[in-house]
């Protein structure tokens, strides 16, 4: 057991009252996966890139299991509506896709079952222990990691040459940069601020040091004015004040023709974005390079920006066969070798074994035959282990995507969209009758 593991264990033991709901997990019944009668059908909600790879990979070599899949909208953007609905009308698929920072949530309102006799200490001692940690509440273990996402910095090689700009490897060197692409074309810019993703956001106050929330003892503590969330709003809110980056919505036509007309030269993300511009952008192949994200001292530190695992929802009758499946997507190199070499996910697997089967298996060339794998093992190491996320995540982050859009010079802040979040979280906190300081 690392030490990481063992704190955060230790902290999430001490906080009964606060996590009581954590620990309500839903029935499953007879698993008819231990007692098959013919092949199990197992049915499937997700929405990464090359799941249905996987799958199909998966039914092709297996005859015992068989899984039905269904592409959803990903999480924020209507499936974990989709999928919650689905829970309370008893009609919920076995398996479902839920990134780490909307667990919780998933947790607390008994959407999901204890996988613990299934996933075994064994099992997720193979695992990066801040994804294994991600998953692991209230003693209990609700998913399987499949991925961390550590922030990665992606940019315009060509043109960073062209602008005489050096890529930054500290925050403030990239708004330096910022301002030398601006100065050196008016109406392009070093990267974008994404009013509608406050995960984003969320990961460079991750990265920062900060820790939004924190359970101790039966109180929830929630704090979004600490040293480091100050920090980093203090910073983002001075580029867009000056201009310096572009504001405009993840993945929208004003994004995406951006940086098809090189307006726009840097994508802050995760790892994960290595397969999305590969994808978006194929005939910039050979133009993008992959930098770490700056850091406040030069030094590697990362927080995570999404990051997926498969939980098996409270109703299902299968969860042996569920957790099988996904421990096959995640943790053998089929499953990953599956999705990757779709050419669409640059997934960084939480398996350490199986980072060389990523690499292998995504073509680089788009990169210039850059080794981004070996970038994103370092960015993984450096994830902040000091982060957690809340049981009311969807609060949260709703408040905030709301605020951010309407900021604006002489109008809400940054500072006021935070402090909008902070307080909608502890009203929700408070309404589910936990105790909260903050």
């Amino acid at each position: 057991m690392t030490p990481f593991r063992s704190r955060t264990t230790r902290v999430i033991a001490g906080t009964a009252t606060a996590l009581a709901v954590l620990t309500a997990c839903g029935g499953g019944g007879d698993d008819t996966a231990n007692k098959p009668n013919g092949p199990v059908t197992l049915t499937f909600w997700g929405w990464a890139k090359g799941t249905k790879d996987v799958v199909d990979a998966f039914n092709a070599s297996h005859t015992d299991v068989k899984v039905k899949f269904e592409e959803i909208p990903s999480g924020t953007a209507g499936g974990y509506a989709k999928i919650s609905n689905a829970v309370k009308a008893g009609n919920a698929p076995d398996l479902v896709s839920i990134e780490y920072s909307s667990l919780p949530e998933f947790v607390s309102s008994g959407a999901l079952q204890d996988i613990g006799g299934e996933f075994t200490e064994a099992d997720r001692a193979k695992l990066l222990p801040q994804t294994v940690e991600l998953t692991t509440l209230g003693g209990k273990s609700w998913a399987v990691p499949f991925d961390a996402s550590p922030q990665a910095f992606f940019y315009r090689k060509d043109l960073f040459e062209k602008y005489k700009v050096q890529v930054p490897t500290t925050w403030d060197q990239f708004e330096k940069a910022a301002a030398q692409v601006k100065k050196a074309d008016a109406k392009a810019r070093i990267a974008t601020f994404f009013p509608d993703d406050p995960t984003t956001f969320e990961a460079m106050a991750w990265q920062a040091g900060a820790q939004w929330f924190k359970a101790e003892d039966d109180t929830w503590k929630v704090n979004t004015t600490d040293p480091a969330t100050t920090k980093v709003t203090a910073y983002w809110q001075k580029l867009l004040d000056d201009g310096l980056v572009h504001k405009n919505a993840s993945f929208s036509p004003e994004w995406v023709g951006s940086l098809k007309n090189g307006t726009t030269l840097g994508y802050l993300g995760a790892s994960w974005g290595a397969g999305v511009l590969k994808g978006t952008l194929p005939e910039q192949s050979g133009k993008w390079a992959v930098a770490p994200v700056p850091s406040w001292d030069g030094k590697p530190a990362s927080g995570m920006l999404g990051g997926t695992s498969f939980a098996v929802t409270k109703d299902s009758k299968k969860k042996a066969a569920a957790v099988a499946f996904a421990e096959w997507m995640s943790t053998t190199e089929e499953g990953v070798k599956a999705r990757i070499a779709s050419g669409t996910s640059s997934a960084f697997p939480a398996a350490a074994a199986l980072r060389p089967v990523a690499k292998q298996a995504f073509d680089a060339g788009y990169y210039g035959g850059q080794d981004i794998y070996a970038l994103f093992e370092t960015a993984g190491a450096s994830i902040n282990p000091s982060w957690a996320w809340g049981p009311t995540t969807g609060t949260t982050n709703t408040t905030i995507k709301d605020q951010f859009g309407k900021i604006a010079p002489g109008g809400p802040s940054l500072a006021d969209a935070v402090k909008a979040g902070h307080d909608a979280t502890v009203a929700e906190l408070t309404k589910r009758g936990l105790k909260v300081e903050g």
